[in-house]
């Protein structure tokens, strides 16, 4: 199965370290991050897992849950975890999923062939309250990802979603954002921005991130 961005996520139910999981009642209203590893007991993996924990707050305050997925059993991850919460200092609180079977690696394509036919890579799925795949990030298994940057590309998702903006290279939370081309019509544009706006070229228009 390919997907895509506006993809509905696949659902499934899948055993984990906090019991039997069927993903799409697990989500509820929430947005969710979904992220693998390529197995238990590895080097970079302990260390995403445990910056993942750390960020829990971050996390929850907009509004995403977490849960990450490994190939070996919920036993071994139980196992892992204590290595975890003692080497990176914090408390797995997200459940981590025993794909044992490969059936979450096969729904979101997960295994890529031609780096490795029996691991995963590090795949990244931001899942949306409506169920809606918004981005996916993929690593090499040798790259340990950037935490920083899926918190900034879910800020980008969440504030686009509710103005017509779009946001700059490098943008972060609080910075300038852009105003969408279809906006054209003067009064529409006074109404969304009643605080003006940069007209660097006709096509690009600066404004202040709105909401803040």
């Amino acid at each position: 199965m390919s997907l895509h961005l506006g993809s509905t996520a696949p659902n499934f139910e899948q055993a984990s370290t906090q019991g039997t999981i069927n993903f799409h009642d697990w989500l509820g209203d929430s947005w969710g991050v979904l992220f693998s590893h390529p197995k238990d007991y590895t080097p970079v993996c302990t260390t995403e897992l445990g910056r993942a924990a750390q960020l829990k707050d971050e996390f929850a305050g907009r509004g995403v849950k977490m849960i990450a997925v490994s190939v070996d059993s919920v036993e071994d991850h139980k196992g892992w975890i204590g290595d975890i919460e003692e080497t990176q200092n914090t408390s797995v609180g997200y459940p981590i999923l025993a794909d044992a079977d490969r059936k979450v690696a096969q729904l979101y394509d997960m295994i890529h062939e031609e780096a490795d036919n029996t691991l995963t890579v590090r795949s990244v799925f931001i899942i949306d309250a409506a169920k809606k795949v918004r981005a996916m990030i993929t690593y090499p298994a040798s790259t340990g990802r950037n935490f920083a940057e899926i918190l900034r590309v879910i800020d980008s998702l969440q504030l686009t979603d509710n103005y017509k903006v779009a946001t700059p290279v490098d943008w972060k939370d609080g910075d300038d954002c852009v105003i969408v081309p279809s906006i054209q019509d003067p009064a529409e544009l006074k109404e969304r921005f009643p605080d003006g706006y940069k007209e660097v070229r006709p096509y690009l228009r600066m404004v202040k991130q709105p909401g803040k």
